[in-house]
């Protein structure tokens, strides 16, 4: 830290040099190829050889104080360690929220609590003779370029002002954009929102800031709007706020959605639940978005009130000149990288770095830079649409465009995505699991190896019709549709992909945007209800199968698209013939109309027909599902077996058994989890120890096979099925924002009585597991517990990138000391030494549910007292059923806590408090609880506490968004003690306040 402020070596201020006037492209000027280069390679010496596009690459790998070391090193070293685009990415890799001081160097060295008071910052530059780089010339002159000469240019995209919402319909929706005037004359957003008047009204308001970063940038609009004024960045800063109307609620006053866009799809789900769709927008010149296409193949309107922007625009399946596209073969997400401006002769070096550090290499391309070096040299009918958006007029993108922005001045504008029928299957289809659909999607045939986009005199009548407008010259046809979608590099591109078989030969067919030459690149194999969606999605999973379900109970006109749609996205259509071979098979009414959609958000379709619930095991395969049917079977004999009171608050089971598809027909082999079933003898091996059992699918077989997906009959067309009587009530997650305090409270209390009876029934007989393969596991170790300690050492192991795959969920400085925080043995959290002669006291472990949340939860309110009174006040919410037992597993009960305290509970204490009054076990049981409580002693591993906070961290799910989801503060925590203690920490005063419940 003392030499990075050094007053004497390290500060270079932004140069002062006269701002061109009109971006053209930069070429070598004569002074700089006269001026000798000798100072670069005596400053660099063996370094000389590499570009230094790479060494400033290099630079951004380093940390601020080894970069003021570096700057130590020469006057060459000097000049690549200050530039402020690699302090602007120092920063960013910070984040938090931005106070900007002048420029990015101060900034960073402030934030990181570098700069001291009397800094060298207010010394004059330095100078250096006898080095030029053109590559630093090109980046000065992208941050200093002034764009404001722009003429207005009437581009090639339609303007209209009067538009009928059938002529939009007719000509536009799903075609092709539009720039629309007159929507917004009328809103107070068109004389409200300058900048002067924003900052007004909302300076110390805090918005959030779009950059390509991984970490979050939030600034007042005051700090912000200093930031526009005093920057010089080739890339900067531009609120792009989708929260916007949560923190300035006002501004949703100024505005409303124009009439041709009104229907929103998206709008039945309630507001968390939707993916974010509007955003304010507020960025100075040369700010703006790189080339991309909207997520989700949504459509999009865009109305700017203040400033101008430019637009550029290619249809769907034409990748944009001078871009790259990579697809992910895992879940079809794309990277596009825009690499023509490095010089010839560095490609290789660039190519090799870019592989190894690309998130180092993506921040030096950007829009301007496309539109100053790409788009200057591609050829005519290879150049986009172009428009430039005044004040007050609205565009329109349509579902799948490629589109990039410039803003040409300070603008303002605010923009919404929606789902509407023109483009629902489309987004539908982007939702379906699997890459090569989305590939195709997204960057047409260039993502299926060897093809590409022919030329548009080759397109059948039709494939690009919303290029044929009336009043477009035969010229402008040419210059928007023609050519193949990159002609110089789609062979290089065509190498970045391999994706598997298509479903009809493409040698004669060219990309069209329709629905039905798209979705023949679905991955037939994959079981789309089932199989792991896209982190890139706009929607989850559960989200989607919800959405799809309010659909098609609120919008009975559109049944016909819906199921179309939900056909694309979880195969409805392979669930409903099931549900109409199980109701058939067991004499059931047939499904309504109504009932055509699974209902529930879990991860296996279940049906309500009439009063009955058909539930198809497809998570996790054959082996998995098989297991899960079988356990649960299991389970509810047992019930009846010892007369567990828990068996009047589970559904009735009226059948169970097996769907079989052969030679294109269901089947159904009843089954009721006795014996192993002759429709898997031939897949199952017999040999294990459990086929003689009673169950041998039940629990024990589960605890070692069931997670196993990977078995042989795992891929089979074989689902195991369960009917039962509907329950009466409602489900929780539906009907928890109109209980009150009172309901909430009589619900935990009766979880605590039914969790009670599920922990505290006994374990069915089995044979002793066989050993895992964990260095971990004992010999010694309790053959209940085995498989369970060793899942959780194998989760520990890789702690580190199991916390890192939650996607930035855990902090940086909790995942690096995760490991310090876990035990050495996962089998501490359930073994204890007695202290008197050393022998090993084990817990014993006990049916838990797994997946105890909102919407497995059933509740019901007693009307009795209500009736007679007729005073709500008496409502009493009193009935409580649990469903869904196919996770059943064994373990500890304080798992089971874990989604009751985070989903259910929602972090109240009052409702974990009142939980554990009516729950009445101790944590920690056994043969004698005597001894597990005086061998535990202080020991931290009996901690209630400190056990759950383990599972939480190797739990399979990512439950640690939703610890710091509920309790914000602790993204600041420092510590998992920390952590531990804020969520925690009521289970401990549980066990100290219940001193009887040990003994």
């Amino acid at each position: 830290p003392s030499r990075l402020n050094s007053p004497t070596r390290y500060f270079l201020p932004s140069p002062h040099a006269p701002k061109p006037s009109k971006p053209t492209d930069p070429a070598r000027s004569p002074a700089m190829e006269s001026a000798g280069n000798d100072r670069r390679d005596a400053a660099l010496g063996s370094l000389a050889v590499l570009p230094d596009e790479l060494l400033c690459a290099i630079v951004d790998l380093l940390q601020p104080t080894d970069i003021g070391r570096l700057a130590c090193v020469s006057s060459v070293m000097y000049i690549l360690c200050n530039e402020e685009p690699l302090w602007m990415s120092k920063y960013l890799s910070v984040g938090g929220h931005l106070e900007y001081k002048c420029s990015w160097k101060k900034t960073t060295l402030s934030r990181l609590s570098l700069c001291s008071g009397n800094s060298e910052l207010e010394q004059k530059a330095r100078h250096f003779d006898g080095f030029n780089s053109l590559f630093l010339y090109r980046r000065w002159y992208r941050c200093f370029t002034t764009l404001s000469s722009y003429s207005f240019d009437n581009g090639h995209v339609e303007r209209k002002d009067d538009l009928s919402l059938d002529h939009f319909h007719s000509q536009y929706d799903g075609k092709g954009p539009v720039l629309l005037g007159k929507l917004a004359e009328t809103w107070p957003a068109r004389t409200k929102w300058t900048i002067q008047q924003l900052v007004h009204d909302y300076g110390e308001v805090t918005f959030r800031i779009s950059q390509r970063s991984p970490k979050k940038i939030i600034m007042k609009l005051k700090d912000y709007v200093s930031y526009m004024e005093l920057q010089h960045d080739e890339d900067p800063l531009y609120i792009f706020d989708d929260k916007f109307g949560e923190t300035t609620p006002a501004l949703l006053e100024d505005y409303r959605v124009p009439h041709l866009f009104q229907e929103d799809l998206f709008g039945v789900l309630d507001y968390e639940q939707r993916p974010a769709f509007r955003w304010l927008i507020i960025g100075p010149e040369r700010s703006g978005a790189s080339w991309h296409v909207d997520p989700g193949l949504t459509s999009a309107w865009n109305t700017l009130l203040c400033g101008r922007k430019r637009w550029a625009l290619y249809p769907p399946g034409r990748v944009p000149g001078g871009v790259t596209v990579h697809v992910s073969d895992e879940d079809g997400d794309v990277d596009i990288e825009t690499p023509t401006s490095l010089q010839v002769t560095n490609l290789l070096l660039f190519l090799l770095f870019s592989k190894l550090y690309p998130h180092i290499i993506s921040h030096y391309f950007d829009r301007l830079q496309w539109w100053l070096d790409i788009y200057p040299h591609l050829a005519e009918h290879e150049k986009p649409l172009e428009c430039t958006q005044l004040p007050g007029e609205t565009i329109f993108v349509p579902s799948g465009w490629w589109h990039c922005v410039l803003n040409l001045e300070t603008t303002v504008a605010v923009t919404q995505n929606f789902v509407n029928q023109s483009n629902f299957e489309h987004v539908c289809l982007d939702m379906a699991p699997g890459h090569c659909h989305k590939g195709v999607c997204r960057a047409g045939l260039l993502a299926v190896p060897g093809k590409s986009v022919r030329d548009i005199e080759n397109h059948p009548a039709g494939t690009m019709s919303a290029w044929n407008h009336n009043d477009m010259t035969r010229a402008e046809k040419r210059l928007k549709g023609s050519g193949s979608v990159r002609a110089s590099n789609s062979a290089n591109q065509c190498a970045s992909f391999e994706f598997s078989d298509v479903h009809e030969s493409l040698e004669n067919q060219v990309f069209s945007y329709d629905i039905g030459f798209l979705s023949q690149f679905l991955e037939k194999e994959k079981d789309h209800y089932t199989s792991v969606w896209s982190p890139t999605n706009p929607i989850g999973q559960r989200e989607a199968r919800e959405w799809l379900r309010r659909l098609w109970v609120l919008k009975p006109e559109l049944r016909g698209l819906i199921w179309k749609g939900a056909c694309l996205a979880i195969s409805v259509d392979k669930w409903y013939a099931c549900l109409e071979e199980v109701s058939a098979c067991h004499s059931l009414p047939p499904p309504s109309e109504d009932e055509k959609l699974p209902v529930g958000t879990g991860s296996n379709p279940v049906f309500i027909v009439s009063d009955n619930v058909i539930k198809i095991y497809a998570e996790g395969g054959l082996g998995y599902s098989a297991h899960g049917l079988g356990t649960e079977l299991e389970f509810y004999d047992l019930l009846r077996k010892v007369g567990s009171p828990l068996i009047n608050h589970i559904p009735e089971i009226i059948a169970s058994g097996f769907l079989v598809y052969e030679d294109g027909v269901y089947r159904t082999v009843p089954w009721d989890g006795k014996g192993m079933p002759d429709v898997l003898a031939k897949y199952y091996p017999l040999e294990l120890s459990y086929a003689n059992s009673c169950f041998p699918l039940g629990l024990w077989s589960k605890q070692q096979f069931g997670m196993d997906s990977s078995t042989e009959c795992s891929n089979k067309p074989i689902w195991p099925y369960m009917v039962t009587r509907k329950c009466k009530g409602d489900i929780f997650a539906r009907v928890r924002d109109t209980l009150s305090k009172a309901d909430l409270l009589n619900l935990a209390s009766s979880l605590g009585v039914q969790m009670r009876n599920i922990h505290l029934l006994p374990l069915p007989h089995g044979e002793p597991l066989p050993k895992p393969e964990d260095n971990n596991v004992r010999d010694s170790d309790p053959p209940e517990w085995k498989q369970v300690i060793s899942t959780l050492n194998g989760r520990k192991n890789n702690i580190k990138k199991h916390l890192a795959n939650w996607g930035g969920t855990v902090p940086t400085v909790l995942i690096e000391k995760a490991e310090e925080y876990l035990p050495a043995d996962m089998s501490s959290l359930i073994k204890f030494v007695k202290d008197d002669d050393g022998d090993s006291v084990y817990t014993f472990p006990c049916w838990i549910h797994s997946d105890i949340m909102d919407d497995n939860i059933l509740t019901q309110r007693s009307l009795t007292d209500a009736k007679s009174t007729g005073d709500r006040d008496l409502e009493k919410l009193d009935a409580v059923n649990i469903i869904d037992f196919s996770d059943l597993s064994i373990g500890d009960p304080l798992c089971d806590l874990i989604p009751l305290h985070l989903d259910v509970f929602r972090g109240d204490i009052d409702l974990l408090r009142e939980y554990l009054r009516s729950y009445q076990l101790p944590f920690l049981r056994g043969k004698s609880n005597n001894d597990i409580y005086k061998s535990v002693g202080n020991s931290k591993f009996s901690t209630a506490s400190y056990r759950a906070m383990c599972y939480c961290m190797l739990h399979e799910d990512n439950v640690l968004a939703a610890i710091f989801g509920l309790w914000k503060d602790l993204r600041a925590a420092t510590s998992w003690e920390e952590v531990e203690h804020l969520v925690w920490d009521g289970l401990n005063r549980y066990q100290q306040s219940s001193p009887t419940l040990s003994s």
